[in-house]
């Protein structure tokens, strides 16, 4: 029998939500870890049953956790995070110079292949590897000692790697997004890195054509169409149809192209969801309506989708690991807010209810379909 599993990160703990195919009714299991922040949960496409979640607390630092049965049981991986080689420094928020620091994992990303193997996307930003589910951990260094390093500078939630996209035919590439660095690009497996923020402008850096320097809110693919990639940026929504390789704006007729969140319809590689926040200071959504917004075009015209979602007084932020989809027929789409709410739409998006309520401040949101 199908049924789907949300995982999600929260600033008191982790939650499990689980349903059949129907899509109707909910089990809620949790708080996991109660009280700590978890920063992400996700599940291993080879193995459904293995999660990871990143775990986090001002008092006792990072931990990462590993369950091998869906969430019922955990126990605790390699929490040993050490930068590889002479660190040297990046730009602090005032553009002083700031030794490599490590603080905490922001993102899991599990190996589509291999459930031994995952990604780990921590702040101050660099990329790590486990091939041992999770226990030991090693830095691919060659994207932190990338010649542009010494330039990238936090953005206002830190200086974090947030994104990791696994090509779904080529396992020697892969993408990141770094707050607020840009995007890179791997031909080799992680060995070697290269920006790929061509067409991108960021007013608030010196040169609006560097090659660095540009807040990345998020990436996303379709693994049917994996050279078209998708970014929410500080301001812009942009669509590379080459790789990354050059960007264009397809902000379009949204309200505001301030957001966190982008994501891909699991079949309809033209059909592409965001989130718009009033601006980067207001974090709210605009005239305080939640709206997501689809484009079934890939960008430029774009639907406010509303049935379901408060249209008054709402101010609460979507953060940018707090949407997903499943691969049901049609898609579920799905998103966290910090207000508490987990919203679902089991049609794409054309109705939306809330799964769950009064949650603490929701930080990711994952989705696992189970057969």
């Amino acid at each position: 029998m199908t049924g789907i599993r949300v995982l999600v990160g929260t600033r008191k703990g982790a939650f499990i939500l689980n349903s059949d195919g129907e899509r109707r009714h909910w089990d809620v299991s949790g708080p996991h870890f109660g009280g700590w922040e978890i920063y992400h949960v996700k599940g291993s496409p080879a193995n459904p049953d293995r999660l990871y979640a990143s775990q986090t607390s001002s008092w006792f630092g990072q931990v990462l956790q590993r369950s091998d049965d869906g969430g019922k049981t955990w126990e605790t991986a390699g929490n040993e995070f050490a930068y590889e080689g002479e660190t040297g420094t990046h730009q602090w928020y005032d553009g002083t110079p700031r030794p490599w620091e490590f603080k905490r994992v922001w993102h899991l990303e599990p190996s589509p292949g291999d459930p031994d193997t995952v990604y780990a996307g921590v702040e101050d930003a660099a990329l790590f590897r486990s091939d041992d589910a999770g226990q030991t951990w090693r830095e691919l260094a060659g994207l932190r000692q990338h010649g542009t390093g010494p330039q990238w500078q936090p953005g206002a939630g830190g200086m974090c790697l947030h994104t990791i996209l696994l090509h779904p035919q080529d396992a020697s590439r892969m993408y990141i997004a770094i707050s607020a660095a840009g995007a890179f690009r791997s031909d080799d497996g992680g060995a070697s890195w290269r920006p790929i923020n061509r067409g991108l402008k960021s007013e608030y850096i010196p040169d609006p054509q560097a090659d660095v320097g540009h807040c990345v809110h998020r990436l996303a693919m379709h693994p049917a169409r994996p050279e078209v990639l998708f970014m929410q940026k500080h301001w812009d929504v942009m669509r590379s149809d080459d790789g990354g390789e050059s960007w264009h704006e397809i902000s379009g007729n949204l309200p505001s192209d301030f957001g966190f969140v982008v994501e891909v319809h699991a079949h309809e590689p033209d059909t592409l969801y965001v989130i718009p926040i009033k601006s980067d200071y207001e974090h709210y959504p605009p005239e305080g309506r939640l709206r997501v917004y689809r484009s079934r075009s890939g960008g430029n015209e774009w639907q406010a989708l509303t049935s379901g979602l408060p249209q008054q007084d709402c101010y609460v932020n979507v953060l940018r690991d707090a949407m997903a989809v499943d691969s049901l027929d049609p898609c579920g789409v799905y998103f966290g807010t910090t207000g508490g709410q987990v919203y679902a739409s089991s049609d794409a998006g054309d109705n939306w209810t809330p799964i769950v309520r009064d949650l603490p401040a929701v930080l990711s949101v994952e989705v696992q379909t189970l057969s």
